[in-house]
């Protein structure tokens, strides 16, 4: 059998499996967020926290709550890092440096799980399972929350209540999360990867020292590490170590966790506001790009030029061998289209324009399906951009869903399409500009601008994958990707939550002959070609400087 015809058996079969988990998987979330019963552990949080999980909150509300809970996370988990060669449960591990914790932290608690240190080397089970692996839950559990906020405030009417913050989080984390993860890592440890609390073990001599090995509860991490979007690695080759991923069907199954949610959460969305047509348009559109992307990755990897390459079937530098190229184009894709960040494959030996792919796919803005529940608030997001474009065309105010999109609503769209770039292309400008970062780089010219590009795309976009040519264990790159990370994960909320807010006060407008049918074909075609050009027009000096400039001269 041909590698191109394996990755095509390949991605068929992880087609139908997320076609048969969509409508199940869908409808039982639209269920957990629309009921109205509280189970009983859920009843003891709430107690515990001090929260009414029944009192509607108006979007102000809201987005308090997410800030608080999530500074209190940021603060617990750097303590936890600074105190953890104090503490039992650190294998002998010091306590992480400040600016290498503060960036942890904010990895973490953004979903983003960007990674400056060697988990094998840094951290013990106490850190690992009791901070980070307990973030991998929580931070997943508030982009969802703020998605089904936006839905509501596109179902509801005359009202600017979205819920309630602290509800939407328990129930995503307690009756959503936990029994995936669970019956996830179960799979997990039936393909051969590690679950334990072992501690370091000598097995032998390696180019004159003692080697070691680190056992850990790496299953469960890695389960909701790739459910929930997030990324984070317990050992530092992430899902390119046999102990995360030992198999090709291992590997095939953490794709399809990666994709499980933000797919599924489409007819969670057509579900909550009465019609899974409008679900099944955002599906399409997230399909088409998705499908489309991996397509151009495994063309790139496959077709490079070079008596090497040709030998060994395509460009198998930095791919494992167990894997082959197909296997790792479709992860690389999944990875990058969604905030996940964990990686099979050393992205930086890419073609340079697989790697440009890689960025594309981040600088899109993760929506094709996107993060856990970011990926559906961006993606509406572009809905609302594209049906304003639509209006133009045609002289009337545009719509979408029932509710007039107004100067207020495009305001708090713009802003959000424009903070990322902002971030991501603001920090890359002063690490080329300044001194001090350029002596992290690794390479010079056009990859070495990709690597720094890369890096804040990645903690911008909140995606934590890198090109680890990148020394990015540094003062300057751990502070400000930790503040990239932040900023683009916190500010767009901000104008999720007050469209949502603005969204939900309006009285719905009957839909008249002129109204644009937002579940049809065209309408997947506008919003795609939206995408396309709104990201183009934002990044492509940037990327004709690195990844095509790369491409181009190979």
């Amino acid at each position: 059998m041909s590698p191109v015809l394996a990755g095509v058996l390949q991605l068929l079969a992880l087609v139908a499996a997320l076609a048969l988990a969509y409508r199940p998987l869908g409808d039982y979330m639209a269920r957990v967020y629309s009921s109205k019963k509280h189970y009983a552990p859920e009843k003891w949080i709430y107690k515990a926290v001090g929260a009414n999980p029944n009192a509607e909150m108006r979007w102000p509300a809201y987005l308090r709550s997410v800030l608080a809970f999530s500074a209190v996370s940021v603060l617990f988990l750097y303590l936890l890092q600074r105190l953890q060669g104090h503490l039992p449960g650190s294998l002998g591990f010091v306590s992480i440096k400040p600016d290498q914790a503060f960036n942890t932290a904010a990895s973490f608690v953004s979903n983003t799980n960007w990674q400056s240190y060697s988990g094998e080397q840094a951290m013990g089970p106490l850190v690992q399972t009791g901070g980070l692996a307990v973030q991998n839950f929580l931070s997943a559990a508030v982009g969802m929350a703020v998605a089904v906020a936006l839905v509501r405030g596109f179902a509801r009417s005359r009202t600017g209540e979205l819920g309630n913050f602290w509800s939407d989080l328990v129930r995503g984390t307690v009756r959503i999360l936990l029994p995936l993860a669970a019956i996830s890592a179960v799979v997990l440890v039936a393909c051969g990867v590690i679950q334990n609390f072992s501690g370091i073990h000598e097995v032998g001599q390696f180019l004159g020292g003692q080697q070691q090995w680190n056992g850990g509860a790496v299953a469960s991490q890695e389960a909701i590490k790739e459910l929930g979007t997030n990324g984070g690695a317990y050992f530092n080759a992430n899902s390119a170590h046999p102990f995360e991923n030992p198999t090709p069907f291992s590997n095939l199954f953490e794709i399809f966790l990666i994709l499980l949610i933000p797919f599924a959460l489409t007819r969670t969305f057509g579900r909550m506001i009465g019609s899974v047509r409008q679900g099944y348009a955002i599906l399409a559109t997230m399909v088409t790009i998705w499908l489309g992307f991996t397509a151009l990755m495994m063309w790139t990897e496959f077709s490079h030029h070079g008596p090497a390459l040709q030998a060994a079937g395509g460009a198998m530098e930095g791919k494992e061998t167990r894997f082959g190229i197909s296997a790792s184009a479709i992860f690389s894709v999944a990875t990058t289209l969604t905030s996940t960040g964990s990686v099979n494959s050393f992205h930086s030996s890419f073609t340079g324009l697989g790697g440009g792919i890689q960025l594309l796919g981040m600088q899109l803005g993760e929506i094709a399906p996107g993060g856990v529940g970011s990926g559906l608030y961006g993606m509406l997001i572009m809905a609302i951009i594209a049906v304003f474009i639509a209006g133009l065309m045609v002289g009337r105010t545009p719509e979408y869903l029932g509710k007039k999109i107004g100067t207020r609503q495009i305001k708090f769209a713009a802003c959000y399409i424009l903070i990322t770039p902002a971030v991501v292309l603001g920090f890359t400008a002063l690490a080329m500009a300044l001194p001090t970062p350029g002596h992290s780089m690794s390479n010079g010219g056009a990859h070495g601008f990709s690597e720094v590009l890369y890096a804040y795309t990645s903690a911008g976009n909140n995606n934590g994958s890198a090109f680890a040519g990148l020394n990015a264990n540094t003062q300057w790159f751990n502070t400000t990707t930790g503040l990239a990370m932040l900023l683009g994960r916190f500010l767009p909320m901000v104008f999720v939550l007050a469209l949502a807010g603005s969204l939900a006060e309006q009285q719905p407008v009957p839909a008249t002959a002129g109204t644009l049918r937002t579940e049809k074909p065209l309408f997947t075609f506008l919003l795609v070609g939206t995408i396309v050009i709104v990201t183009g027009l934002t990044y492509f000096p940037a990327l004709a400087l690195g990844p095509l400039a790369e491409g181009l001269a190979s």
